[in-house]
């Protein structure tokens, strides 16, 4: 059974950094896409920022770009998610997933694993 399981959320304020992790078990993933998505209350699930398969492509939400870091560990079967210079709209929680096919993908429909969610909220 596919487990993707995300952990790293939490608290902080304004400017400061997190960073998200997201361990896959039941398969290995290293031909697969990753990527990361988040929801706001009240908002529809938006993407953040996609890595192919052996790292060398990377896409971003433009609202992230510049701040946010996504890498991945295939010996380790985890990506994660680098976030510095956090903003108070980074609030949400944060879903990582995994595509069947290999490159980076930016709508949720391309993904066919997802994790449970972390949340994130920042002060200002």
């Amino acid at each position: 059974q596919v487990q993707l399981v995300e952990s790293g959320g939490g608290l902080v304020q304004a400017g400061d950094s997190l960073r998200l992790s997201c361990a896959a078990s039941g398969r290995t993933f290293r031909d697969s896409g990753m990527g990361w998505f988040r929801q706001a209350p009240g908002k529809e699930r938006e993407f953040v920022s996609a890595i192919n398969w052996n790292g060398a492509s990377t896409s971003y939400a433009r609202s992230v770009e510049g701040r946010f870091t996504i890498s991945r560990d295939n010996a380790k079967n985890t990506q994660y998610l680098q976030m510095n210079n956090l903003k108070p709209e980074d609030k949400a929680i944060y879903y990582c997933a995994v595509a069947s096919l290999e490159s980076t993908y930016r709508t949720a429909t391309s993904y066919t694993y997802w994790g449970q969610g972390t949340q994130v909220t920042v002060s200002s």
